[in-house]
């Protein structure tokens, strides 16, 4: 199987990342981040649902949201990280 170890949204589903996002930081500021009605006008899950699977750049910019809100960057193990020096 084709492993997506640098993938933060492999095996998370689009309904997932839209709970997810309406918990963390609500309708409100979803619509003000990404405009589309679905966010803004009577928002539920399953009308988001239905909008951002047929919406490419709609589901982009969730999908950037959801990463930039909810998903906490590590640095890899074994990976760069600036020395931390004391003056």
């Amino acid at each position: 199987m084709n492993q997506q170890a640098n993938n933060p949204l492999h095996g998370i589903t689009l309904e997932q990342i839209v709970v997810k996002l309406e918990q963390t930081i609500g309708w409100k500021a979803m619509g003000e981040q990404v405009d589309i009605r679905c966010f803004k006008s009577d928002p539920s899950v399953k009308s988001s649902l239905k909008f951002l699977r047929k919406t490419p750049w709609a589901r982009t910019k969730v999908e950037q949201l959801y990463l930039d809100n909810c998903v906490e960057t590590k640095p890899q193990a074994g990976g760069f990280v600036w020395p931390s020096i004391k003056k």
